[in-house]
């Protein structure tokens, strides 16, 4: 049986599909995925080692040009390698108009979550079959009852697995005690407010950690210089591919991060995390996994989104990592 999985973004999301897919290929081990995704992403699916193929799209690209895109080889070529190969369904792990809109160039019987599920309802008159999931379960799992009532299986108590061993990108270090600040994110009402991150790597540094700082853009850049220009035991990495951040978080004892897509990436490799959450519900979105802990604001203050972040304190991070490692 092979399946297309149309799941093109954010890189939360793209990493939120995967225990649906380890869910699939314990239950039918015949199975076999393809997957379309944004290419900034196309790294995520092809970790796991039952996807055969990935497909790589640019829609948000794309739709700053619609006109010029639509007779670029760029788009024939896209629509030809969708119709390469014979699917026995598609599935839209999405329920965005722009995900459905993917589904109707694969010749195949097409699966979506119904109106009451999906994100945007319209969606829903791309698909051949509509599946109903509770809105009210953490992304994870909605995909997984997605996927289970999609193909037929019951879906596995317990928690999901994301099926990257953490060997797999590298190996704890032994030799020091390593934090990963993951301080960037897309919106900026889900920032942390510089003068916390400067503070909260004083108190790690004499603590005894070590932080090490990624990015990249060179607004990332220049947050990172100027954590790091607070303890000479903080490190600014070089910029990194998504591979290259999964090993430096694989070889870390913990992470700190905002509501970001590499906060998840962190979880589906077991790494122990403390999130940070001001506008968005952890229940929902939060990182999923072993050893998280998440720390929201008081949305009930009266602030704005863009001041609910700064409501964390960095006393607050530290204790958190302190119990969450102590477990």
């Amino acid at each position: 049986m092979r399946v297309l999985i149309v799941k093109t973004s954010s890189m939360g999301d793209v990493i939120h599909t995967l225990p649906a897919v380890t869910d699939a290929v314990n239950a039918l081990p015949n199975i076999c995925f393809d997957w379309v995704v944004e290419e900034g992403f196309q790294e995520i699916p092809k970790w796991h080692p039952s996807i055969d193929e990935v497909i790589p799209v640019a829609i948000r690209r794309w739709r700053k040009q619609v006109f010029k895109i639509w007779k670029s080889p760029e788009w024939r070529s896209f629509k030809n390698e969708m119709k390469h190969h014979h699917y026995d369904c598609v599935i839209d792990a999405q329920g965005l108009m722009k995900s459905a809109f993917v589904t109707r160039f694969a010749k195949a019987p097409t699966y979506g979550f119904d109106k009451a599920s999906a994100r945007e309802p319209l969606a829903t008159m791309a698909y051949d079959q509509m599946i109903n999931v509770p809105k009210n379960l953490h992304a994870v799992e909605r995909t997984r009852v997605l996927f289970a009532k999609s193909l037929g299986y019951t879906k596995p108590p317990g928690n999901g697995s994301f099926g990257l061993p953490r060997e797999k990108f590298g190996k704890k270090s032994e030799d020091e005690r390593s934090l990963v600040f993951l301080h960037s994110t897309t919106r900026g009402d889900k920032h942390w407010p510089e003068a916390h991150w400067l503070e909260l790597c004083k108190q790690a540094t004499d603590a005894g950690w070590s932080v090490k700082l990624p990015w990249h853009s060179e607004t990332e850049k220049q947050r990172a210089q100027n954590i790091a220009a607070v303890s000479n035991h903080a490190e600014i990495l070089p910029k990194l591919t998504l591979t290259g951040v999964a090993s430096v978080l694989a070889e870390a004892h913990a992470f700190v991060a905002v509501d970001t897509g590499l906060g998840h990436l962190g979880a589906a490799l077991d790494v122990p995390g403390v999130s940070l959450y001001g506008p968005t519900r952890p229940s929902r979105v939060g990182t999923y996994g072993n050893r998280q802990m998440h720390l929201s604001s008081d949305q009930t203050a009266g602030l704005d989104n863009h001041e609910l972040m700064g409501l964390i304190e960095p006393d607050q991070v530290i204790g958190a990592l302190q119990r969450l490692l102590e477990e």
